[in-house]
């Protein structure tokens, strides 16, 4: 949620300050954007951590269990199909209209 274009961040965050500055919000959207801005440098700050900055003391690799592993795998499956079809979400909104 960074804001980072192209991803849904980007478009949540553009859309709802595009939204607020039709209404005439432009002070509350100056503010946003600024936090915006702070907030992706720290998020940039964990990147660097992980990628660039050198560490003396790596740290180890560790094992999972097969059960383990494979709850993993069928999350991560959830979240791409779910992400890119969504017909899936329509599918959810039909089943949950009348409740």
């Amino acid at each position: 949620m960074a804001g980072i274009p192209p991803l849904a961040g980007f478009f949540g965050k553009f859309f709802l300050f595009t939204a607020a500055a039709e209404k005439g919000f432009y002070f509350l959207v100056l503010i946003a954007v600024l936090n915006t801005i702070i907030s992706l440098y720290y998020y940039l700050l964990v990147v660097k951590a992980m990628f660039i900055n050198k560490n003396e003391e790596p740290i180890a690799t560790f094992k999972t269990d097969l059960p383990t592993r494979f709850g993993l795998i069928i999350c991560v499956a959830g979240i791409f199909i779910t992400g890119f079809a969504s017909m899936i979400f329509e599918f959810i909104s039909e089943l949950s209209f009348g409740l």
